[in-house]
């Protein structure tokens, strides 16, 4: 199939099927710039009817999950777009990047590129926009869009002042400011209101390594940790097990599984992850459970572990881990991203963009039971494999080859 290459102001017709849309930075780091990519679904009016119109790191399967952030790691984020199912007055679904708090500016990157794909995941357009000498650090990539009954795409490269917060509004999104350090206590509003939504994040690095959100009487509700990062060239099944994984195959696009050890404040020890297919029960004991595991390299928004934060206060601990079940071990090259989503907080993101490239097992994030308050601690600290990272967590686990 032909792909039809977009220059910015040019469109051209697309299916109206379930697309996915693609948008990739080149480099895809540049440092000091953290790059969010979101997208908006907006009526004719180029408007949203409200805040779950937003899709971005905060809410990425808002609404009925018409249009869907599946993945988002350094550089990149894909989009799914069903058109059939996008809700009543949506006329179009526009795409941007912006700086996080405007620490660069795109003349920073050599290209950005958006790729749209029909629902057999086959390329149907590209579009290259141009970015050199781009001063603004906010951009409009490009929008699908319906007219006269048949949907497009224009490749748009809009520059666009400041960053997400007044893109978000030029959208008519409703955001909420931070709070001031120090301000007198308002008044109770006189009834209900929806709440703003928040652009709020937590990212943990070396400088910042760890955040505790206080305890609440009513539970931390499900708390969802996704694992998500750059495959590559998508590999085959899995064969082959761990070792075969890691240093051989040197074609296949790169693999990763995430799993947790967790220790319960009565003394009980054991693991969640799907080798061994241990996979847990989020409504009983052990009130986790592995969700979206992917056996082929197809599900590109990633795997999901859940944890019933209903059922905080029977944990002592969490750790939870990535391993590189195939491809070559170059952590970097994964872009491998943890995010921590728990309900009514920021998201928590821990970034896996180091490692030696001989060591295939990572604890990415230890999560405390600290006198009922949940400290999100991160590690991202490397092993030869899962007997080695328990041993220097002192778990206590007993080790040995299983089914995969």
């Amino acid at each position: 199939m032909s792909v039809t290459q977009l220059v910015a102001g040019a469109n051209c017709p697309v299916p109206r099927e379930k697309l996915s849309v693609e948008v990739l930075l080149s480099p895809t780091q540049v440092s000091g710039a953290e790059v969010d990519i979101s997208a908006f679904a907006l009526t004719a009016s180029s408007k949203v009817r409200g805040d779950d119109d937003m899709v971005f790191y905060g809410q990425p399967r808002p609404g009925n999950g018409s249009v869907a952030l599946l993945a988002n790691s350094a550089g990149r984020a894909e989009f799914s777009v069903d058109l059939p199912n996008l809700l009543a007055s949506t006329e179009k679904v526009a795409f941007t990047a912006t700086i996080h708090e405007n620490r660069a500016n795109f003349g920073a990157f050599s290209s950005l590129q958006v790729t749209v794909k029909n629902a057999a995941g086959q390329a149907i357009l590209q579009a290259s926009l141009p970015s050199s000498g781009m001063v603004e650090s906010a951009l409009i990539l490009g929008e699908l869009y319906l007219r006269q009954g048949q949907w497009k795409f224009r490749a748009v490269g809009q520059g666009f002042a400041g960053g997400l917060k007044p893109l978000a509004e030029h959208f008519g999104v409703e955001i909420s400011d931070p709070a001031p350090t120090a301000a007198p206590p308002a008044p109770p509003p006189p009834s209900p209101a929806k709440k703003p939504i928040s652009l709020s994040k937590v990212t943990l690095d070396k400088t910042k390594p760890r955040v505790s959100l206080e305890k609440k009487t009513e539970g931390f509700g499900e708390i969802r940790i996704n694992l998500n990062w750059n495959r590559g060239q998508a590999p085959a099944a899995k064969s082959g097990g761990l070792l075969g994984g890691l240093f051989g195959g040197g074609n296949k696009g790169v693999d990763l599984d995430v799993g947790c050890l967790y220790e319960q404040r009565d003394g009980t020890i054991s693991a969640i992850q799907a080798l061994g297919n241990r996979f847990g029960s989020l409504r009983s004991d052990p009130f986790i459970e592995l969700k979206g595991d992917d056996r082929t390299g197809a599900i590109s928004e990633g795997e999901w572990l859940h944890i019933n934060g209903q059922q905080w206060h029977t944990f002592k601990r969490i750790l939870v881990y990535a391993f590189i079940y195939e491809g070559a071990p170059n952590w970097a090259q994964t872009d491998g991203i943890v995010t921590i989503y728990v309900p009514n907080e920021a998201p928590v993101e821990i970034r896996l963009t180091e490692g030696g490239n001989s060591l295939g097992m990572c604890a990415v994030v230890l999560l405390e039971n600290n006198n009922g308050a949940l400290q999100v601690n991160r590690e991202v600290r490397y092993f030869h494999g899962h007997q080695d990272m328990d041993q220097a967590y002192r778990w206590g686990l007993n080790w040995r080859a299983g089914s995969k």
